[in-house]
């Protein structure tokens, strides 16, 4: 069964932190210069591996003791909560450009690029941490796939004016703050159950 809560407060954590991520960054590059189509193939393949993996962690921490899953979770939507706060910018990234514009050339270049790029990243974590934290693997799945996909959407067709109108900082604060929400509320249930 499906919570939609659980999917929609996922997908606004996992698109929230994204959004300032150097994938994103990396999906207007890549869209700025290939079919855009092709492109998001590709990251959306990436995307939904990494997902798969990061709730199949998170399922397996739900194994474990809950006061200890409450503590732990904390702890880390806190240890996220300062790394977003506390990163730097890293600038633009250089992307190898495929010597033929086929499908399988530019979707195999995006997929390697987020492959490489996102695994062990912030939001694979939160995705864990979601996952472990909800015991609900399908809902914790279906909206970070949702929100990782937007974010590569968002990137490959309008990045540019986006971030024109919203500033960065901004996104990067809201994200911060509703890890330090979730992160103070799973270290309360840790110590009150």
């Amino acid at each position: 069964m499906i919570s939609i809560t659980v999917t929609a407060l996922v997908f606004g954590i996992i698109f929230l932190a994204e959004l300032p991520d150097k994938t994103a960054l990396a999906g207007l590059v890549l869209g700025t210069r290939y079919r855009a189509s092709y492109v998001f193939a590709g990251v959306a393949a990436a995307f939904l591996l990494h997902v798969v993996l990061a709730v199949a962690a998170g399922s397996a921490l739900t194994l474990l003791p809950q006061r200890l899953v409450h503590a732990l979770t904390g702890v880390l939507f806190l240890g996220g909560a300062a790394m977003l706060l506390l990163k730097k910018d890293d600038g633009e990234e250089e992307i190898k450009k495929p010597a033929d514009q086929s499908f399988w050339k530019v979707a195999g270049t995006g997929f390697m690029l987020i492959l490489v790029a996102e695994f062990g990243d912030l939001t694979q974590i939160m995705t864990a941490n979601l996952a472990a934290r909800y015991d609900a693997p399908v809902s914790v799945g279906l909206g970070a796939v949702l929100g990782l996909w937007a974010v590569a959407g968002l990137g490959i067709v309008g990045g540019k004016a986006l971030m024109k109108r919203v500033p960065l900082r901004l996104i990067t604060q809201i994200a911060a703050l509703l890890m330090l929400a979730l992160g103070a509320w799973s270290l309360y249930e840790a110590v009150a159950a």
